[in-house]
């Protein structure tokens, strides 16, 4: 086949078509398995998965979580003892029901969420203040039976997902954790080149059994919000239900606060979406499998020169503490370039006969597109640099999107001559509390409530600005977002 017949023409102006295509051509997943919304993790996307990972274990591991690792299967005994938890996954669970060809006296089903399955445990573990606080997570994968429509990484069966739980012996103590769970999502997100929003949702949308829910949400190009994890206060429901409780230094016997924190592959589906181009991904140095991939310029008679010197070059780079991919394959270089520039590795590195004579190499930056010539002397400086400044780029790019896809409105009127104009994005305004305005706002700019806006990481409070509701003209100073989410 040549090589221009397999090219897929990617056109990011149409997101949802480019999104597929890109997933594809890109080979992040295998979507072809014989079951809906469980997809293949293909070798390049479970190692950028991988190196998400490595990001969580790593700011957990410093903020004292122990990593563990529980069981798969739930008893529906346990399963039924915190009845909003049932109501919010009653629906989406995958159920087992036999063992082999006898039915179970007690059906299982496959985590859709972990509290079930891991505070039973908690129970035995948690004993007296001194065993507190308790500071778990995994990583593990998770099963929910979706009915809507898939789309890789961000609406799937099987879910590649973290989540964070502690015990602590006040409310107090897990409302520090919620502020460490969100210093935890900045260091993250800034390693993925990824803003986003902190917002606190409305009752009607938190997380089941939980007091109140923090999403995490990000905005992608189409101008649709994507939750990429949520943080979530529980006080004490679930530690009743499941007896997780513990001596005080008074005596007495108390019940124990609990926060959790959950990310998702959603997280892969946000970086190819926010820093995706019509050329293919565009991978943040941080958790690019590769950070430069060599393409050797063979030349007549000096072929096998080049390629000895490439794989020096490879060796000088590793041992640099650089992530390295030389493609030795026989075809042309420029399917080669078009190969990588799909997958997104940050610089191509280009090696051939007057390079080695000058005692230089090209670097070939995706986020640009342009190319540099590098004096081999000068080479760990210089990629470190490289990599610095296409890190800031991308944070810079996707920094604009949240920027210009925020604006305040402060009536119905001009958040529909708003939309009207063409733009789209998240509406921020006052609502006055009342549930009928709540929907008037809804239907009227045909999007939904998102929350309210977090002021900030370290106060946990809420954005307040005084103002009057959108929909009533009520004065009143809570602020909140509305959009359209995936």
């Amino acid at each position: 086949m040549a090589e221009d017949e397999r090219k897929i023409v990617l056109d990011k102006s149409n997101f949802s078509e480019w999104y597929n295509d890109v997933v594809d051509v890109a080979g992040l997943s295998e979507k072809r398995y014989p079951i809906k919304g469980m997809n293949v993790w293909t070798p390049y996307g479970w190692k950028i998965m991988q190196k998400v990972d490595s990001i969580i274990r790593r700011e957990c591991d410093a903020t004292g979580h122990d990593e563990v690792h529980f069981p798969l299967l739930i008893p529906k005994t346990e399963f039924q003892k915190e009845a909003d938890h049932i109501k919010g996954f009653d629906a989406e669970v995958y159920w087992v029901t036999h063992g082999g060809l006898n039915e179970l006296d007690i059906p299982l089903l496959l985590r859709p969420t972990s509290e079930t399955a891991m505070y039973p445990i908690f129970s035995l573990w948690v004993r007296s203040h001194k065993d507190l606080p308790l500071k778990t997570y995994q990583i593990v994968n998770t099963f929910r039976y979706e009915t809507k429509m898939t789309r890789s990484f961000i609406r799937v069966r099987e879910i590649h997902f973290f989540e964070a739980h502690t015990c602590h012996d006040s409310f107090e103590e897990a409302e520090k954790q919620i502020r460490e769970d969100c210093s935890i999502m900045d260091k993250v997100g800034s390693d993925l080149c990824l803003p986003y929003l902190l917002v606190k949702r409305p009752d009607w949308d938190k997380f089941a059994g939980a007091v109140y829910t923090i999403g995490v949400d990000t905005l992608m190009p189409s101008k649709k919000t994507l939750q990429l994890g949520s943080i979530h206060q529980y006080k004490e429901n679930f530690s009743k239900p499941y007896d997780i409780k513990f001596e005080g230094s008074d005596g007495e016997f108390h019940f124990a606060h609990q926060t959790t924190y959950g990310m998702s592959e959603r997280l892969i589906g946000a970086i190819v979406g926010v820093h995706g181009d019509d050329k293919g991904v565009i991978m943040p140095p941080k958790i690019a499998p590769f950070q430069f991939v060599i393409i050797p310029i063979l030349a007549k008679n000096k072929s096998e020169m080049v390629l000895e010197e490439a794989r020096k070059l490879r060796q000088e780079m590793t041992e640099m503490g650089f992530r390295i991919k030389l493609d030795e394959r026989d075809t042309r270089p420029g399917s080669k370039h078009y190969d990588w520039e799909i997958k997104g590795v940050p610089i191509r590195i280009e090696i051939g006969p007057r390079d080695i004579e000058k005692g230089t190499v090209v670097f070939a930056r995706r986020d640009l597109s342009t190319k540099s010539f590098i004096e081999r002397s000068d080479l760990k400086a210089q990629a470190e640099k490289a990599l610095d400044e296409i890190h800031s780029e991308l944070r810079k790019r996707a920094d604009d999107i949240v920027d210009n896809g925020v604006k305040m409105v402060d009536s119905l009127d001009d958040g529909t001559k708003l939309l009207g104009s063409g733009w789209d994005g998240i509406i921020k305004t006052n609502w006055c509390g009342e549930m009928d305005c709540a929907q008037a706002m809804e239907k009227a700019l045909d999007k939904t409530f998102l929350g309210f806006p977090m002021k900030d990481v370290d106060s946990g409070e809420e954005e307040k600005h005084s103002g009057n509701c959108m929909n009533c003209g009520r004065p009143t100073d809570t602020v909140v977002m509305l959009s359209k989410s995936y």
